[in-house]
This record gives C-alpha cells, structure tokens and sequence, in this order.
C-alpha cells in the first residue's frame, strides 16, 4: 500500500483543502471495517484497503495537529501519519475485539513522534521511552508550572517534573536546554580543507523503527494468546492463575486456600497444573 503526501494534491487551497477534502470519506461500520479488513488480509483487496486508509485519513489530521508546537509543517506530520496508518492497516487483525481507529492511533502517533526526533535535532534527542516520554511532556508540564522564562528551571519545577516522569533531575535539566538551544548542522567540515563532515563521526546504535514495531506486534500477540490461554482454563483455575500470577502483589496460598475451602498444597497443585495447561496451550499457538 502507498498513499501521497498532503502537498503532493495540487488542488486549489493546499492544505486547507486537502483536510477538508478527507472529511468527505465516510466513517465506516463496526461491520464494513472488518469485512474490508479481512479482505484486505485474506485476499490483498486493493480497494479493502484503499477503503480502511481514506476513512481513517480525519484521523491522522487530527492527530497531527497536536503536535504543532514542534514548529514542523503540518503536512510532513500528517504525511508520517499516514505512513503510520499503512503500517497499522497492514497488521490490523480485524477479529481480535477492537476497531481499527484504537488499533492505529498508536501507529500513527508513533510514527509522528519518530519523525520529531529525527527532524527537531541533527543529534540524538533521546533513545529510552523514559527520554521521549520527557521530550514529548516538558513543553507541557512547563507551562503548567507557568514556566515561562527561557534559561535553567527552578530546582523545585526540575524535581516535580523529573517524579511525574520518573526520570532524573539531570535528565530533565539536560532536556531542557537541549529544546531552548539551537540546532547546529553536521553537515559543517571538520577543519579548513578536510572533506570529512561531523556526521561522518557520529553512530547510531539503536534499533531501528521497524524493529520496535516488531516487538510491540509480538508483544500485542502474546498478550491475545494469553488471554485465549486463560479461557481453556475452568473457573477455578483462571481465578487462582490471576490471584498468584497476574497481580503486582500476589495472594498467598493461605487466603485462597480459605477462599475454596481446601488445603494449601491443593492450591499450590492446582496452580502448578494451570501453569503447565497454558505452557501447552501457548507452545502450541506457537508463542
């Protein structure tokens, strides 16, 4: 699948007229998208798929333009929205209980917010979801605090930020005057008559994009097996499985063994049976 930048329309208006003219695509059925989703998926329908992106293009838009204040074209926003878009419609699995525009939203917000980084420095901004988390909340929780006045934050502002974020203080203090410095090219020469180029220097090491799409995919199918795991399980099982396993702090044998009416160890075996039933069940979805 491919779809044209806003730009790339020559209408009349640009822009304006190009959010006016997606507005015109009607929003689909719970049922007409997952009909046109599994045609998209079983047979590569082209006008499925076609279909699934114009009506979700409002979307994208408005999603772009919450991130304006980045001082990027509004239209390079919602071109790596789209981009975004494809790659959500290209996995969207239209029978796993939840509509298309929940599945892609975080598709295109991710795409959006790789896109500012690249874009609003030469240098790495930030690799950890901590530091992006910062990146794409300091503006905000800045003008909470009504810091307004450029230079250092106040000690006090740099610890409330650094506890809601859970981030260090040198984190948000570095942050900070990363996004009220200036930019310099790395395309600048390295000395007077070399050819070499800062950019040559500098190395990226991270994973790349389509990696980290994979792991949340991956992850997004782990946490559906499970949950079909857990419902080949009886009543009982599930409920002890969810008491021992799934809560931050885990309730003892003694207070389920109360709860059922039997003895510790029977709760302890009927656990241990749980477990094994949902390792064979996930082994053989292939988890």
């Amino acid at each position: 699948m491919s779809y044209s930048r806003p730009s790339d329309h020559a209408a009349p208006g640009g822009l304006n007229h190009y959010v006016s003219e997606v507005r015109r695509y009607p929003m689909l059925t719970a049922g007409d998208e997952g009909e046109l989703a599994r045609r998209w998926r079983d047979k590569r329908d082209r006008l499925a798929s076609e279909r699934l992106v114009t009506s979700h293009l409002r979307l994208v838009a408005r999603i772009a333009r919450s991130f304006l204040g980045y001082g990027l074209p509004l239209e390079d926003l919602i071109a790596e929205g789209n981009q975004g878009l494809l790659r959500s419609i290209d996995r969207f699995d239209p029978d796993a209980g939840f509509r298309l525009s929940t599945y892609a939203t975080w598709w295109i917000r991710a795409a959006i917010q790789e896109y500012i980084l690249r874009s609003y420095s030469l240098v790495k901004m930030g690799t950890t979801a901590a530091q992006k988390k910062l990146f794409f909340n300091l503006r905000r929780l800045k003008g909470e605090m009504e810091e307004f006045e450029g230079g250092d934050l106040a000690p006090e502002s740099v610890a409330k930020i650094a506890a809601h974020l859970r981030v260090t203080p040198d984190e948000v203090i570095s942050m900070n005057r990363r996004l009220g410095g200036r930019d310099y090219s790395l395309n600048v020469p390295i000395g007077v008559e070399g050819d070499d180029e800062w950019q040559d220097w500098l190395t990226d090491d991270t994973e790349d994009q389509e990696s980290r799409y994979g792991e949340h995919e991956e992850r997004t199918q782990r946490r559906h097996k499970l949950v079909a795991a857990l419902e080949t399980l009886s009543d009982r099982e599930r409920h002890i499985i969810a008491m021992r396993r799934l809560r931050d702090r885990p309730v003892t044998l003694d207070v389920l063994s109360r709860e059922f009416g039997v003895s510790r160890e029977r709760v302890r075996q009927i656990e241990v049976k749980a477990i094994e039933k949902l390792r064979r069940v996930m082994t053989e979805s292939g988890v």
